[in-house]
């Protein structure tokens, strides 16, 4: 936590548009004056709220899965390129696994360690998916059940949870685990567009990695894919332009008002080509990609900051490419005080300069030493 008063100049993105002036900070927002722009001004350096990264399985040559100090040397390395909160992301795997990371994630979720984003809480992304659409996962996917769940959850703060809605017995469950306060997510599925409307209608909030392991859209039978198209008001969606193409993410955007974007980072994120692991998976990082022995895309090697950037060469202004990386995400999670720069609000800060590359961050309040910097 920083006690003293840190102040920036430039143009600064608020929650009511642009701002030519500074913001003063601590831990948290305390000022920001200056002129109100109609649109970004064309010249100084640009600052912007913290990403928010809600899919993250690695970075830095270490995996969530392998747990002990694992979540520190991902959450630094994910700071290093501007997310300042993050949730870990768990692979399928046995249970004791499973305990195992989820364990080290609630550890890190009780305390921010220097240097590092913030740990808000799990994605359990496995083992309750179709074993028919496993994509990159391991092998242990199994029916889930309440009891399960909730002693799962006695672990970590469980954030979101990805279920098959297909799979006997997940609708309902679909509809328990969202009264209870977590946000469920549709993937790794082979279910149909109307599963994915019946999932919506019994309290699912989003789909994972939008087009990636679901059933995909033809006019037909429009699939999982479409489901999400026609009726999702929340997706995430991996812009590394290698998992989606730049036409797909421009029909998600059209489509489905608040998409936000994750990274679905491995291990290999921030080091150089070779093998790492992806839970029990050896993957290989190579030609920009990380993928099986198969060829399956297994994750990426996406940072938030080069997102920001895919999504302004695709065409969104700035201020836009910031609401999906940064606000939707915190509004997906319900987090008021994260993901937007306004008085009260945690100070986290991006400062960017005109070729949207990382000058500083902050992580409440923390400036965070960039290796490059």
């Amino acid at each position: 936590m920083s006690s003293s008063m840190t102040q920036l100049h430039g143009n600064v993105l608020t929650s009511d548009g642009w701002i030519a002036g500074s913001i003063g900070f601590s831990d948290m927002i305390t000022e920001i004056s200056g002129e109100a722009q109609e649109q970004a001004p064309d010249s100084g350096d640009y600052i912007l709220p913290g990403f928010i990264d809600l899919h993250v399985h690695g970075g830095g040559g270490q995996d969530i899965m392998e747990a002990g100090d694992a979540v520190h040397v991902v959450s630094c390395l994910h700071a290093q390129h501007g997310t300042t909160s993050m949730l870990a992301t768990t692979m399928t795997a046995p249970l004791k696994e499973l305990e195992a990371a989820l364990g080290a994630i609630g550890r890190a979720c009780r305390g921010r360690r220097a240097g590092s984003a913030r740990v808000l809480g799990a994605h359990l992304e496995g083992p309750y998916i179709n074993p028919g659409k496993l994509g990159a996962q391991p092998d242990f996917a199994i029916a889930a059940t309440l009891e399960q769940v909730d002693w799962l959850r006695s672990f970590a703060p469980l954030k979101l949870i990805t279920i098959a809605p297909e799979i006997n017995g997940h609708m309902a469950l679909v509809k328990t685990l969202s009264q209870l306060g977590m946000r469920v997510q549709i993937g790794h599925t082979l279910g149909t567009y109307e599963d994915g409307v019946a999932a919506l209608k019994n309290g699912a909030a989003g789909f994972t990695h939008l087009f990636n392991a679901m059933s995909s859209f033809h006019h037909r039978q429009p699939g999982m894919a479409g489901a999400a198209l026609a009726h999702a008001e929340y997706a995430e969606l991996i812009p590394d332009l290698l998992h989606v193409h730049p036409g797909a993410i421009k029909t998600a955007l059209r489509a489905i008002p608040r998409l936000y974007c994750v990274t679905d980072s491995t291990a290999a994120s921030g080091m150089p080509d070779g093998e790492y692991m992806l839970g029990r998976q050896v993957v290989h990082k190579c030609l920009g990609g990380v993928r099986l022995g198969d060829g399956t895309l297994a994750g990426s090697t996406l940072t938030m900051d080069q997102a920001l950037r895919n999504l302004v060469s695709l065409g969104l202004d700035l201020a836009e490419a910031s609401l999906r990386v940064s606000t939707y995400p915190a509004d997906y999670l319900g987090m008021q005080e994260r993901g937007r720069l306004k008085v009260g609000c945690f100070a986290d800060i991006l400062l960017l300069d005109r070729q949207l590359k990382l000058k500083a961050v902050y992580v409440e309040g923390e400036r965070i030493d960039l290796v490059d910097a």
